[in-house]
């Protein structure tokens, strides 16, 4: 595995220039040596990127951020935080046609900054590349714009207003990713309704299943590893479709079950905690009080 721990090496594993600024870099992806080797490499930053990019790969080429697979035919904007993995997978000698921007950013260089706590408040760090944004024609010169200025600055003779000038960009570029990120879980409708049938398929096969008893109840890692998405991407699209996240998606599907249970058969309360993989009744009850305003017992009694 290859871990840049500076943006100054990975100007140099790209053979670019050395940056003009130790902390921060900002790069049209046309410039960064285009021919790529047979193998099969596997690396991580210690910086943030920010990467607007077309990348025509041929067929033997696959690049894999952690275990999903992609494709940079598209014109998409992606986010990679501190430590992630990617990795690049290829048979033979290629060339590759890419285009784009790649904006580089060194965590101490948000020191005392309005973003060295906010930035990781988007979700967008934690997605998969599979999940990166698909930019309209507007929405990618809008963030095109906002790179350009973000070079114009970093080329300037540095002054005491440089970095406020450039945090105010990166800013700008965060906010303008979040709403297109919503545009994107309201418009890509018919492949976020089928995510949201699939969820309801697996919490029904799961409660139905003796997953309950072995394991208690399905973990939003859970879920989200077996539906193939990261969990904060889930997490978005279920908010935009449904105004719940995936733990109360888990919930509404537990209390659903345990209702049911109330209702048709004579178990005891302990019973169906049991079945519904809680180990302390009173979990179960504390729980289903706070979603129906109800006790398990109370509920039973108003249905006769």
């Amino acid at each position: 595995m290859k871990r840049m721990k500076s943006i100054s090496e990975f100007h140099q594993f790209r053979q670019l220039p050395a940056p003009e600024h130790p902390l921060l870099s900002v790069v049209e992806i046309n410039m960064v040596k285009q021919t790529v080797e047979r193998a099969s490499v596997t690396w991580c930053y210690d910086f943030y990127a920010i990467g607007l990019k077309r990348v025509s790969f041929s067929d033997h080429i696959n690049f894999r951020y952690g275990q999903q697979p992609y494709d940079f035919n598209e014109g998409i904007l992606s986010f990679v935080a501190p430590n992630q993995l990617l990795s690049l997978s290829i048979d033979s000698k290629q060339e590759t046609t890419q285009s784009g921007w790649l904006l580089l950013i060194h965590p101490d260089f948000l020191w005392n900054t309005s973003l060295a706590k906010s930035i990781r408040k988007y979700d967008f760090w934690d997605y998969s590349v599979h999940e990166s944004l698909f930019l309209s024609a507007k929405e990618e010169a809008i963030l095109i714009h906002i790179f350009q200025n973000i070079q114009q600055e970093y080329h300037a003779n540095i002054d005491r207003f440089s970095k406020q000038i450039i945090i105010s960009q990166i800013e700008s570029l965060l906010s303008y990713a979040d709403r297109f990120y919503h545009r994107q879980f309201i418009t890509r409708e018919k492949a976020n309704h089928q995510l949201l049938e699939r969820l309801e398929t697996i919490l029904e096969d799961y409660f139905g299943s003796d997953e309950l008893l072995k394991r208690g109840l399905p973990t939003v890692q859970y879920i989200s590893e077996t539906l193939h998405v990261s969990p904060n991407y889930l997490r978005g699209v279920l908010k935009v479709l449904t105004g719940q996240n995936t733990q109360q998606i888990i919930h509404d599907k537990l209390i659903e079950k345990a209702k049911q249970k109330l209702s048709v058969t004579d178990f005891s309360i302990s019973e169906i905690a049991y079945t519904l993989g809680f180990e302390h009744p009173q979990s179960f009850t504390k729980l289903f009080k706070s979603k129906t305003k109800l006790s398990p017992l109370a509920y039973r009694r108003s249905l006769n």
